[in-house]
C-alpha cells in the first residue's frame, strides 16, 4: 500500500502546508515519530502496548462490553495497514467474562505539541466506537503503558484529547473533543464534521497542538479549534506531554447480528519542529484603513519563512492580537472605541517562534463624529416586553446602522425582523444577529434629513411575538447626545477623588453611564437607575471620564481614581 512512505510523508505535507497556515498557529515540519505498518502479523512491540487491565476492576470507563485483548486475532498489521478488530466471542479475563473483544493500543512515545495525523478507515454499525486519541503521560490509570512510572494525576485532571471518535449509530459523522476538569464527559468542548465514506475509505485525522490552542481536522478540513481564553491547570492541562490511544470499543446498543468489524489504520505520524526558526519577520506593513466612531480598521501586512504571522495592536490600555498568512493582508479593526478622539497605535510583528520584526509601526487616526439617537423603552405595539429593549439609530454618510437589543431574559431562541414603513403598511426584512440578543440592520443610500419610520419584530422560542413601537428617526440626528443643558444637569457623584465606589444620584430611573479612560479607551457602559454605586476599585490610579446621558441631556465627570 505504501510503496513510496517518503513521497508520500512529502506530499502530505506539501498539502497540508497550502491548506491553513493561520488556523492551526504554527506549522509543524519535521516528521519525529511515526508507524506506517508496512511489516505483516504482529504489531510493533517498540512503538505499542497493548493495553489490557480492565480499569475499574471489572469494566472500563463507559460501560463498555469488551475486554480488551493482546491477542493477534483483535491487533494485526496485514497488506500496509493495522487492523484493529473487534468481535463477538465470549471471553474470560481477569475473572470476568465478556461476549465481545477488541484491542487497545498504548504508544510507547510521548510528546508535547506538534501535530498528529492518522489515516484510518473506519467500521460501521450501530454499537461500534472506535477513537484515535490521546491522555496525559502522568495519568494514573491501571493497566495504562505510562501510569506506574509517571502516574501523578486522575482523569481528567491529566487531559484528553479526542482527535477522532465515531458512533455506528451516526455512520456519516465523526467528531473531535476535549476533556478537562472545567468540562469533561458529556463535554461542551466539541466539534465536527460528516464524511460520508468514513468506513467505505480512509481519511487523514489530524490534530495540531501548539502552546496557544488545537485545531482539529479530517483531510485538511477544520472542524473545530479548542482555544480557552484563560488557561490553567482547570482548562488547560495540556501544557504536558501526551501519548496516542487506538482503540474500537463495544457499546450496549451493539446490533444484534454483531459478528466483527475493524478500525483499519494505514500509518500514524507526528511531526514536530526540531530545527530552530532564528529567521525574523520581513517586509512588516501596517496602515490605517476604514475609521469609524466606534472603531478603526488596521491593514497588516508581513513575510515569515513558517508561513504565519502574529500581530499586536498596543493602544493606551488595550492590547489585541490577531493571526495572519504570511504575505497575505490583514484587516484588523480595533472596535469599542470613542467618538471624535485621536488614537496612537503601536504595532508589533512576530513569527510563531517568537521571532520578532526589527522595527514597531506606530499609526495614528481619529475616530468620527457618530450621529445618532439610543435609549431604552419598553413599549410595545404587539406583545409585550418584561424588561424592554435598548435601540440605536446611527447616520454614517448616507447609512443608517439600526440596532436593537433585547433585554428580556424570559425569551429565547430569538429571531429579529426589521419593519420599515407604519404598523398599517410595513416591509419587513431579517435583522443580523450580532451578538447574545443583540440584532442589527444597515438601511443604504439615505439623504440626511429624511425620515425613517420602523418597528422591530422579536419571534421568540414557543411562537411569541413582541413588536416594539414605531419609530421617526430623522437621518443624521443626534437626539440627547447633542449639544447639552447645563441648566438642566442634576447628576450627582461622590466621592471624588474615589477609591473604591463612586456613589451616583441622577434624575432619570433610567440612565446610561459610559466609563472611559484618559486615552478615550471605553471600560463600562452600563443603564441604571436613579441611585447607583459604580464599583473603581479595580482601576489604576488616574483620570477617568463618566458620561451620563439621560432626559436632562448629556452631562461628562472628570473623575479622579486614588
Amino acid at each position: 500500500m505504501k510503496n513510496n512512505t517518503l513521497f508520500q510523508i512529502l506530499l502530505s505535507f506539501f498539502l497540508f502546508s497550502q491548506f491553513s497556515f493561520a488556523q492551526v498557529g504554527v506549522v509543524y515540519k519535521d516528521l519525529v515519530w511515526f508507524d506506517e505498518f508496512d511489516d505483516s502479523g504482529a504489531i510493533n512491540s517498540t512503538n505499542w502496548f497493548q493495553q489490557t487491565q480492565l480499569i475499574n476492576g471489572n469494566s472500563w470507563a463507559n460501560g463498555e462490553l469488551q475486554h480488551y485483548t493482546n491477542s493477534q486475532v483483535n491487533s494485526y498489521v496485514s497488506n500496509g495497514s493495522l487492523n484493529l478488530v473487534a468481535k463477538k466471542e465470549t471471553f474470560t479475563d481477569q475473572g470476568v467474562t465478556k461476549q465481545y473483544t477488541s484491542a487497545r493500543l498504548n504508544s510507547k512515545f510521548s510528546f508535547k505539541y506538534g501535530r498528529v495525523e492518522v489515516r484510518a478507515k473506519l467500521p460501521s454499525g450501530a454499537g461500534t466506537w472506535p477513537a484515535i486519541w490521546m491522555l496525559g503521560k502522568n495519568i494514573k490509570e491501571p493497566g495504562a503503558f505510562w501510569s506506574a512510572t509517571y502516574g501523578t494525576q486522575s482523569w481528567p485532571a491529566c487531559g484528553e484529547v479526542d482527535i477522532m471518535e465515531h458512533w455506528g449509530t451516526n455512520q456519516n459523522y465523526v467528531q473531535s473533543a476535549m476533556h478537562t476538569p472545567s468540562s469533561y464527559g458529556g463535554t461542551v468542548n466539541l466539534g465536527g464534521q460528516t464524511i460520508a465514506t468514513a468506513s467505505s475509505e480512509f481519511h487523514v485525522y489530524s490534530l495540531d497542538w501548539t502552546a496557544e490552542k488545537m485545531v482539529f481536522s479530517v483531510d485538511n478540513v477544520v472542524h473545530y479549534t479548542y482555544n480557552p481564553p484563560v488557561k490553567n491547570a482547570s482548562t488547560w492541562p495540556f501544557d504536558a506531554e501526551q501519548y496516542i490511544l487506538l482503540n474500537v470499543a463495544i457499546q450496549s446498543n451493539i446490533i444484534s447480528n454483531f459478528t466483527q468489524a475493524a478500525m483499519e489504520v494505514d500509518y500514524v505520524r507526528v511531526y514536530q519542529n526540531t530545527t530552530p526558526d532564528n529567521v525574523a519577520p520581513t517586509n512588516f506593513t501596517a496602515t490605517v484603513g476604514t475609521i469609524s466612531g466606534s472603531s478603526v480598521e488596521l491593514l497588516l501586512n508581513g513575510l515569515d519563512n513558517s508561513g504565519n504571522m502574529t500581530y499586536t495592536v498596543d493602544y493606551g490600555s488595550g492590547t489585541s492580537s490577531t493571526y495572519s498568512l504570511s504575505g497575505v493582508q490583514k484587516s484588523f479593526v480595533i472596535s469599542d472605541l470613542v467618538p471624535n478622539t485621536n488614537y496612537t497605535f503601536t504595532v508589533t510583528a512576530k513569527d510563531a517562534s517568537g521571532n520578532t520584526a526589527v522595527n514597531p509601526i506606530v499609526l495614528n487616526a481619529k475616530t468620527t463624529t457618530i450621529l445618532q439617537c439610543s435609549d431604552t423603552s419598553t413599549l410595545s405595539t404587539q406583545g409585550s416586553f418584561s424588561t424592554g429593549y435598548n435601540y440605536t439609530f446611527e447616520t454614517a454618510g448616507t447609512d443608517v446602522k439600526i440596532t436593537f437589543e433585547i433585554l428580556d431574559t424570559d425569551k429565547a431562541g430569538l429571531v429579529a425582523y426589521l419593519r420599515k414603513g407604519t404598523a398599517s403598511s410595513f416591509t419587513e426584512t431579517p435583522m443580523s444577529p450580532v451578538s447574545g440578543k443583540i440584532f442589527s440592520k444597515t438601511i443604504t443610500g439615505q439623504t440626511i434629513g429624511s425620515t425613517i419610520n420602523c418597528a422591530v419584530k422579536f419571534d421568540y422560542a414557543g411562537g411569541g411575538i413582541a413588536i416594539t413601537k414605531y419609530f421617526s428617526y430623522i437621518v443624521g440626528n443626534t437626539c440627547s447626545l447633542g449639544i447639552e443643558n447645563p441648566l438642566e444637569l442634576k447628576n450627582v457623584s461622590y466621592p471624588n477623588p474615589v477609591h473604591n465606589n463612586l456613589f451616583l444620584e441622577l434624575t432619570d430611573q433610567k440612565n446610561r453611564i459610559i466609563l472611559t479612560d484618559i486615552v478615550g479607551r471605553k471600560l463600562f457602559d452600563k443603564t441604571v437607575s436613579a441611585n447607583y454605586s459604580l464599583d473603581m476599585s479595580s482601576y489604576k490610579a488616574g483620570l477617568y471620564f463618566l458620561r451620563v446621558e439621560n432626559t436632562a441631556g448629556v452631562q461628562d465627570i472628570k473623575v479622579i481614581k486614588e
